[in-house]
């Protein structure tokens, strides 16, 4: 008698503790969200894109990180641009542990949690590439705050999508300090995901800019988000073209004949492609 007591005793234990690990782990899955990422005191900030080459913003929501400024459309859960510096001392090798994917906490809404993402079939897709920021941890880190992350089909952000990040740090170790605007087209009618309906763009921008004393150039893609095996040239457009789909004013701050010759050129001469 006294064993049977003691045997639902224990059962009801063991009962009882798996119970709490269930709810523990569901409550971590949900709710937990992993400390803010704090600068080092020992951290050289070398990604300040100059205030001429920002676009404007539709939303009043920029944000200046340490390696990267954004502007944040909460409308669509995401960034409309993210704008960084890439120079050839950028590009290292490091090995870097992957963090954790956490809000941002500059943006005065909170950017989108990062389980809108959880078991939608899209790729937590950066902006600012996180290979891009390997030359230290927490530049490394800061790529991982979800508004520099975007919904993108695995597809399209391992193929097309790489392939022209890939050819831009090309770019950087060639020309050095490049200047990168990228986003998705943010618009009306979009799917979304997640219980904050995080918006999927059907397009991808990137825009790329090199400045020389007072000669700048730029080249602008517009990309379908879908895999593709057609060269990078085809998807060339003019900044006054992404301006028309993307609703963005690009390179408003510069003077009008400078901003009007880079809105128009479409020359890739000097970019060889």
């Amino acid at each position: 008698m006294m064993q049977s007591r003691s045997r639902r005793t224990n059962q009801t234990i063991y009962v009882s503790l798996l119970i709490l690990c269930i709810v523990g782990f569901w409550v971590f899955e949900n709710f937990y969200t992993p400390d803010l990422y704090s600068v080092p005191a020992n951290e050289i900030l070398t990604s300040k894109v100059p205030d001429k080459i920002l676009p404007a913003s539709t939303s009043g929501e920029i944000v200046i990180h340490s390696n990267y400024t954004l502007s944040y459309n909460e409308r669509y859960e995401q960034a409309e641009w993210v704008a960084y510096v890439l120079n050839r001392s950028h590009l290292t090798y490091d090995d870097r542990e992957r963090p954790d994917y956490i809000e941002d906490p500059k943006i005065s809404t909170k950017s989108a949690d990062w389980r809108n993402y959880k078991g939608s079939g899209y790729d937590r897709g950066h902006l600012c590439p996180a290979g891009d920021r390997r030359f230290s941890d927490y530049a490394y880190n800061e790529t991982f705050y979800t508004s520099n992350i975007t919904p993108q089909k695995n597809d399209f952000n391992s193929g097309i999508w790489n392939e022209l990040e890939m050819r831009i740090r090309k770019w950087a170790k060639q020309y050095d300090g490049l200047y990168i605007i990228t986003g998705g087209v943010l618009e009306e009618g979009l799917s979304t995901i997640g219980e904050e309906d995080v918006a999927v763009p059907e397009w991808y921008y990137k825009i790329v800019v090199k400045e020389d004393g007072k000669d700048i150039k730029a080249l602008a893609f517009l990309i379908p988000h879908q895999d593709t095996k057609e060269p990078l040239a085809k998807f060339l457009v003019t900044v006054d073209d992404l301006e028309e789909i993307s609703g963005i004013d690009f390179f408003s701050k510069m003077d009008e004949d400078t901003e009007s010759r880079l809105e128009q050129s479409l020359n890739s001469n000097y970019w060889n492609i």
